[in-house]
């Protein structure tokens, strides 16, 4: 069992990664709704063989857009959690497959987002959270 300072820690740790995995997450769909445009990232799937692209590039928009928000936010870590592995396992597979480890053509940033969804799917968004808050919980 944590003692009172060791959940308080691991409250503002998984805050920490929950805050900067969202934050890329939503950095990420925005570069491919705003900047790219639905068109240019079915496109893009298209081209590296993603089957489905336009229903493979909705679901990674929405995936990293809703799930960047959850994550942040501390609601619903475990379906968006998965929703963001399956997202970075297609983005493995079919972006960065034969690139190696290292960017910019290896999947060292799918790898660690991956690790980072599946372990906060997993631990759950910890005491700082809204859940906890809407459940009238509190941190530690």
């Amino acid at each position: 069992m944590l003692d009172n300072d060791s959940a308080r820690l691991r409250s503002y740790g998984l805050l920490i990664l929950r805050v900067v995995v969202g934050v890329t997450f939503i950095a990420h769909a925005y570069l491919k709704f705003a900047k790219i445009g639905m068109e240019g990232t079915t496109s893009f799937m298209t081209n590296l063989g993603v089957p489905a692209p336009a229903l493979a590039a909705w679901f990674s928009v929405l995936a990293e857009t809703f799930g960047g928000i959850a994550l942040i936010l501390g609601i619903f870590t475990l379906p968006f959690g998965l929703a963001l592995v399956v997202d970075m396992i297609g983005a493995i597979m079919y972006g960065k497959r034969g690139g190696g480890f290292f960017v910019p053509r290896g999947s060292e940033l799918e790898l660690n987002l991956l690790a980072a969804s599946l372990a906060l799917a997993l631990t759950g968004p910890g005491g700082l959270s809204l859940r906890n808050a809407l459940r009238g919980r509190r941190p530690g």
